[in-house]
């Protein structure tokens, strides 16, 4: 089921080794692994692309790209979970960071208004920078293990429900 259900939403492998943002691995697109779906490149590619998806930095995707490709976890699902944080959602997820920051470095909360710009990053920085930034972190570190952990377990529960439904009909 969860390989099924992935599959659908992911696009054709041959669409994304011809983005424009992509060509500069070159020829290391063109290993295998990047494009299979199994247990261990849909664990690996949540891990990678949801701990990029907290990382308020611009080219997000392709910084995904850069690390599923040395771990040779799937690329497409690595760069479509960055998508998690999109223009609807990075207000309520970034400002969650910032609260965890806040509360990480024992801080109290400062009023601000987020946009979604480079010139509010920088200008943040001095003030709700340390607390955004350690949020950013915790966040994204807690978010790919959670997601390791996560589609492991509903992988394994996949193939040992598709299992007994097997050994069911065959007796």
């Amino acid at each position: 089921m969860p390989k099924k259900t992935i599959q659908r939403f992911l696009p054709d492998h041959n669409k994304i080794k011809q983005q424009k943002s992509l060509k500069i691995f070159g020829s290391l697109l063109h290993d295998a692994n990047l494009w299979h779906l199994n247990r261990r490149s849909a664990r690996g590619a949540f891990s990678v692309g949801l701990f990029f998806a907290f990382i308020p930095v611009p080219f997000q995707m392709v910084l995904a790209a850069a690390l599923a490709i040395p771990f040779r976890v799937n690329l497409p699902l690595s760069i479509a979970l960055v998508w998690i944080t999109n223009p609807l959602t990075m207000p309520p997820i970034f400002y969650a960071s910032y609260q965890v920051g806040a509360f990480a470095l024992g801080q109290e909360e400062q009023p601000f208004h987020f946009e979604a710009s480079w010139n509010w990053l920088v200008e943040s920085l001095s003030t709700i920078g340390p607390a955004f930034m350690v949020g950013s972190l915790i966040c994204a570190c807690m978010a790919a293990i959670l997601g390791f952990f996560v589609i492991d377990f509903l992988w394994r529960r996949s193939v040992n429900k598709a299992w007994a439904e097997r050994n069911q009909q065959s007796s």
